[in-house]
């Protein structure tokens, strides 16, 4: 099978970028797919980054610390980009602008003010495609539970759960990072940097909350400052979010969370939904499970719980007895944002895309009412404004 390939430009060197070079180098594990990404060129202001890929991905062949010298290079069709989210708004403008296609990582800009101007590019320039970051819905059990939702199976909902958790910063010696300060990675703290994933789904199924009422936790005041003192960590390491969502079969309450102190937890992505009809519950700690609970008036309510075959969005050479796991993850993810830059929206071979920037966008609708609602100690209303 000829395949088109996609000359990719990777911005922002560090293990997000890695994971991109691993994902293409594994792009023999997908089967019948007529598309394949090259990165060509790598840009990074730290050039000791853009080495390991010089070093280890063969295709490379241009390296930059300047991203406007990678944005004109005419071998470059699409973007991989991974920065600090106080630089999402330049960088993801002028990759737009150049007509680059873009997966960015989120939240899509460091506030809903730097959101707006991303999103207003995008509308200027419909002919780049642009989406998110976000793997964890490409879980064989997370896609169980998107083809249930999209069949009406669970009835009425009851109630939803979604979170992403791990316990990185459980330990109070790690040096202080961007991601605690507010300047780069700002206020929305573990919100922005951890929410997308947590909203992929719901926001998918059209679950978008009229209220929340936020629960902000700052943990870890102050980390070593790696000179031999300490700086103040000035954004929220855990956040409840409990919302109320209203569809066409009522409302319901839904809490999302976002975790970077969760004890036991390494990288916990998960989502539950309890309805009148059917019950399920997928995540990623026990990643070949999926449980479910069928129910009709009158009958039996017990859990079942399956191990879920190794079936993903793309197809693979692995036999359907193995599990599947992030980096299989990552791969199908890349698979959909290439099927879409090579067949658009409309060609995409499976129906489940990359999140959106519409979707990125909600997040920060959210967030910013998740803020207020932790300044004032009540609930918030969500203000979808062009989204709505």
């Amino acid at each position: 099978m000829s395949k088109t390939i996609i000359s990719f430009g990777v911005i922002g060197c560090g293990l997000m970028g890695k994971e991109f070079a691993s994902a293409a180098a594994r792009w023999c594990h997908l089967t019948d797919v007529d598309f394949e990404p090259r990165i060509v060129a790598v840009c990074d202001a730290n050039p000791a980054a853009t080495q390991w890929f010089q070093d280890n991905v063969p295709t490379v062949e241009q390296a930059y610390t300047d991203y406007k010298e990678l944005l004109a290079d005419p071998k470059v069709e699409a973007i991989y980009c991974a920065v600090p989210h106080n630089l999402h708004k330049q960088i993801y403008i002028d990759i737009i602008r150049a007509g680059k296609h873009l997966l960015g990582e989120k939240p899509f800009g460091i506030d809903r003010s730097a959101n707006e101007e991303i999103m207003a590019a995008i509308r200027d320039n419909p002919q780049v495609v642009v989406r998110s970051s976000s793997e964890f819905p490409f879980y064989p059990g997370a896609q169980q539970i998107v083809q249930w939702v999209n069949e009406g199976k669970f009835g009425q909902i009851i109630e939803v759960e979604a979170g992403f958790w791990h316990s990185s910063d459980l330990d109070p010696g790690k040096p202080i990072n961007w991601k605690r300060r507010i300047a780069t990675n700002g206020e929305y703290g573990c919100m922005g940097d951890l929410g997308l994933h947590v909203l992929h789904l719901p926001l998918r199924f059209g679950w978008k909350p009229e209220s929340v009422r936020a629960l902000l936790s700052k943990i870890v005041e102050e980390r070593p400052d790696g000179k031999g003192g300490s700086a103040p960590c000035e954004t929220w390491d855990n956040a409840i979010l409990a919302c109320e969502v209203k569809s066409d079969k009522g409302q319901f309450p839904m809490v999302l969370s976002t975790k970077r102190i969760a004890p036991g937890h390494a990288n916990t992505w998960f989502i539950r939904i309890q309805g009148t009809e059917l019950s399920a519950e997928f995540t990623t700690k026990n990643p070949k499970q999926v449980a479910s609970l069928p129910y009709k008036p009158g009958g039996q309510q017990a859990w079942h719980i399956v191990d879920a075959p190794y079936k993903s969005a793309y197809g693979t050479i692995t036999g359907g007895i193995f599990e599947f796991g992030f980096t299989d993850s990552i791969l199908q993810m890349w698979a959909a944002f290439c099927d879409e830059v090579v067949h658009g929206e409309q060609g995409i071979s499976q129906p489940f895309r990359c999140a959106t920037p519409e979707e990125a966008a909600g997040s920060h609708c959210l967030f910013t009412a998740a803020l207020e609602s932790g300044r004032t100690g009540g609930t918030a209303v969500v203000d979808w404004g062009t989204l709505a």
